[in-house]
């Protein structure tokens, strides 16, 4: 069975272009994004790796260390980032970890246990290789997306997915569709409406079972 939401994100020891990565420790008492991609030196994922790049600063406000994951080498990786500064225009100084083992890929479920590296292996080889787990400073899997190697991912929902996970670590609350930091979140429905308006104050009640409160962030 392939990890779930609140599962301990599986720790490893890894080669990066930041030098040898143990993943918890390197975690620490922050966020962490760990995505994936098929391979370097392909067109889809230079256009996100740049995304990531050019978002340094919202990263570094929400005490979010981000991680890519390759099956290429670390001497590959540090070849493309030159390829992905010259495309966004900032520097890609996140590191990017060596999993031509596969070990990370099949330890986060991001391809078939019988997956293998042919020689003169194509991206379609590690296809299933598409994966973003946003990762909470217990160590635990808050939040995972995958994509399919034709749809380039939207790193401005993935940064709104992080704000909203960080909203609602800890506190009886939930975030509505297509929710923004500065709008109301949703009470939960195991706190009563006396508790909620006299620790929340004003409640927006749309339904009995859906009361709006503002965000205390």
């Amino acid at each position: 069975m392939g990890l779930r939401i609140n599962d301990i994100a599986p720790d490893f020891t890894a080669a990066s272009t930041d030098g040898e990565i143990n993943f918890h420790d390197w975690v620490g008492d922050n966020y962490a994004i760990l995505f994936s991609h098929p391979k370097d030196f392909t067109p889809v994922c230079t256009t996100e790796f740049g995304a990531v790049a050019a978002l340094a600063d919202e990263w570094a406000k929400r005490d979010t260390k981000v991680l890519g994951v390759s099956v290429d080498t670390v001497e590959e990786h540090s070849k493309w980032k030159g390829d992905i500064e010259s495309y966004c225009g900032a520097p890609a100084n996140f590191p990017i970890i060596d999993d031509t083992s596969l070990t990370v890929s099949k330890a986060y479920d991001m391809l078939p246990a019988e997956a293998y590296l042919p020689e003169g292996r194509t991206p379609a080889n590690t296809a299933t290789v598409r994966t973003v787990y946003i990762i909470g400073p217990d160590k635990k899997v808050r939040l995972t997306m995958t994509y399919p190697m034709s749809v380039g991912r939207n790193f401005a929902e993935i940064l709104r997915a992080l704000d909203a996970v960080r909203a609602t670590d800890g506190v009886p609350f939930a975030t509505p569709a297509n929710w923004v930091p500065g709008e109301d979140v949703i009470v939960a429905l195991s706190v009563s409406d006396a508790d909620a308006k006299a620790k929340y104050g004003d409640l927006d009640i749309k339904l009995p079972y859906l009361r709006f409160a503002k965000h205390q962030g």
